[in-house]
């Protein structure tokens, strides 16, 4: 295996992991910051006052984040304000081979239907089964080599 395999499967692991670890959470209709904030018995000003920021602000801060608004600096210094720490993820919904397996097979599905319409013109026409037969071949090819052309929409 080469050395680019091992450290691409090491990443998918990693990654695999952290969707598991986080199965099931979602963000609080409120948001985190308010969630936590009240969890704590802490009132907005209280918070606004150990940042050294307006009650205000933190409400808006609460805002901002509910619509999506909110900086990664900003919810940084909320948690920290309420000797919290802020992490954010990105995890797949579900593994990461089958997101890369179902790209591979929709692009050589793509990649051979276009090839089997030029040959059927040219009364070349493949079979159903050698058809599917080149798509899992393509399918696995592309994960085997995992170019990032595999992301690429041509």
């Amino acid at each position: 295996m080469s050395m680019k395999k091992i450290v691409t499967k090491q990443y998918q692991e990693r990654v695999n992991q952290a969707a598991m670890l986080l199965e099931g959470l979602s963000v609080p209709a409120e948001g985190w910051i308010r969630t936590v904030r009240k969890s704590l018995g802490m009132s907005g000003a209280q918070l606004g006052r150990r940042m050294g920021v307006t009650r205000g602000l933190v409400s808006n801060t609460e805002k901002a984040e509910v619509s999506g608004g909110v900086t990664l600096k900003n919810m940084t210094q909320m948690a920290e304000a309420m000797d919290c720490r802020f992490m954010y993820a990105i995890v797949p919904q579900g593994k990461v081979e089958d997101i890369i397996k179902k790209r591979a097979f929709d692009k050589a599905r793509n990649m051979v239907s276009e090839t089997s319409i030029h040959m059927a013109l040219e009364e070349q026409a493949l079979s159903d089964e050698k058809i599917q037969f080149e798509i899992e071949h393509l399918a696995l090819e592309m994960i085997d080599k995992m170019n990032s052309d595999l992301w690429n929409d041509e």
